[in-house]
C-alpha cells in the first residue's frame, strides 16, 4: 500500500475518533521526531540534519515533549 493510501486510512480512522487538528499534528510530530532519535541513538545532531530542522529547535522540542509526558503520564495511570 503506498503511503498516501495508508495516510488516508489512519485519517479516516482519526476523524471518525473525533481526534482534532492540532491533536493530530502534535502527536505526529512527536511519534516522528522520537522514532527518528532511535535511529540515530539520540545523538540531536544527526537527528536534527536528517529531519531538517536546527539542532536547538529540535532541542526545545524533544524538552517540550519530555515535560508534557511528564505532566500526563501520572493522571493517565490515576484514571487507569
Amino acid at each position: 500500500m503506498q503511503m498516501r493510501a495508508r495516510l488516508e486510512v489512519l485519517i479516516d480512522e482519526m476523524l471518525d475518533g473525533r481526534i482534532l487538528l492540532d491533536e493530530a499534528l502534535a502527536e505526529f510530530e512527536k511519534l516522528y521526531i522520537q522514532k527518528a532519535l532511535v535511529r540515530h541513538r539520540d545523538n540531536l545532531s544527526r537527528t536534527a540534519v536528517t529531519l531538517g530542522v536546527h539542532r536547538n529547535t529540535l532541542s526545545k522540542r524533544v524538552a517540550a515533549y519530555r515535560i508534557q509526558d511528564q505532566v500526563v503520564s501520572p493522571a493517565r495511570l490515576r484514571s487507569r
